[in-house]
Formats: structure tokens, C-alpha cells, sequence
């Protein structure tokens, strides 16, 4: 009897159907979350769970040819094999310890514009770790003996005493030195008196001089 087969049909055919829910468990292995409508949300639950649990089959399992068994499998449910090996290789040891209910399903509350259907969000259970990348070292350069002595070099000329015997050199020229006054151009101009006489006498003989070629 065909009872309870008509489940989840999303009012497409059935390659059609198929091919949609293999891209949708591909997105969900690759970002570890996706957003899509309330109704492949679940059509999409039971499907990436069954691939979850050949992946836990193949990890338990020690014969190699089951483990490909296991991984042919999955390849045929989700087409793509890059996928198939994120989730064998990576995403299998995140569910080891748990039975069934890997993923969980968020409804939205708002509705997708157009046709107003309804939102959701599906994530695995188990937070996907993502590899960090590994941060280069700078090597450590040995220094030479010539260094190291450039080195001694500086900071000796750098030292607080080498320092303070500048500033007493300096203090010692300053003082030893002479100070020289350079005469001022106000001190020029000032008459002493005995210049104004000698001007007084140069007028009183000019005045004579002056009269006598008169007379």
C-alpha cells in the first residue's frame, strides 16, 4: 500500500525534487547553515540526516570496503564529491556522540516578499570548527661578533655618563672663555665734553678766519 507517500513534494517532479534537496544538503555541509522556505527546510532535514548517518557508519566501521560502500552511497544522495568528503573526513567526529536529531530548524517571522512564503533557517546542531590559519614565524638572525661590537659601541655613546661629561665640557668652555662687549650704536652717538670743546674751538677760528678775509 502507498500510504504516507506524498510527503514534502514542493509541487515539482520528482527529478526535479531530487536534484533540488542534493543542492540544498550541499550548501548546509558547506556553510553549516542556510536560509530557504519553511517547506524544504523540512523536506531537506530527513535526507542530509540519512547522509550523516552513512558517514557515521563508515567512521565506526574498520573494513575499507564498506567505508567505500558507505561513501558511494552518499555520493549517489548528494552528487558531489567534494561535499561527500567535507562530511566524512571533517563533519563525521562533530556527531559521533549524538543519536539521530543533528539538525535543528528556525521558522522566520517575516514572509518572502512575492508570494509571502514562509522562512526558515536550518543549522547542524554541532557548531562546524573552522581551521584557522597558521601564522609564519620570522626566523631569528644570529648576529655576528662585528655586530654585537657595534652594538657595545652605541650604547656606550648613548650612556647617561657620556651624557652628563658633555654637559660639564660645555659648562667648562663657557666659563674659560672672555666675553667680548661689542660697542652699541647709542654709545657712538653720545658727545663726550671734551669733543664739544675742540667743536667750539673749530667755530671761533673759522669765525676769525672769516672776518680777516673780510677786512
Amino acid at each position: 500500500m502507498r500510504h504516507r507517500k506524498h510527503n514534502h513534494l514542493l509541487g515539482v517532479k520528482t527529478a526535479h525534487r531530487i536534484s533540488l534537496i542534493a543542492n540544498l544538503s550541499c550548501s548546509l555541509i558547506d556553510n553549516g547553515r542556510i536560509k530557504t522556505t519553511l517547506a524544504k527546510a523540512r523536506a531537506l532535514r530527513p535526507s542530509i540526516e540519512k547522509a550523516i548517518t552513512l558517514a557515521k557508519k563508515a567512521h565506526a566501521s574498520d573494513d575499507a570496503a564498506k567505508k567505500v560502500h558507505f561513501r558511494r552511497q552518499a555520493i549517489a544522495r548528494l552528487r558531489s564529491k567534494t561535499a561527500v568528503k567535507k562530511l566524512f573526513d571533517e563533519l563525521v567526529e562533530q556527531f559521533s556522540g549524538r543519536n539521530g536529531g543533528y539538525t535543528r530548524i528556525y521558522k522566520l517571522a517575516i514572509p518572502r516578499l512575492g508570494d509571502a512564503a514562509d522562512m526558515a533557517i536550518i543549522e547542524f546542531v554541532e557548531e562546524i570548527q573552522k581551521k584557522k590559519p597558521k601564522k609564519k614565524r620570522a626566523a631569528k638572525k644570529t648576529k655576528t661578533k662585528p655586530e654585537e661590537k657595534e652594538e657595545e659601541s652605541s650604547k656606550e655613546e648613548n650612556s647617561p655618563e657620556t651624557s652628563e661629561q658633555a654637559v660639564e665640557s660645555a659648562v667648562v668652555e663657557e666659563v674659560t672663555t672672555p666675553t667680548t662687549v661689542e660697542p652699541s650704536e647709542e654709545a657712538s652717538t653720545i658727545d663726550l665734553p671734551e669733543s664739544k670743546d675742540k667743536k667750539k674751538d673749530q667755530v671761533v677760528e673759522e669765525k676769525k678766519t672769516a672776518e680777516k678775509k673780510l677786512d
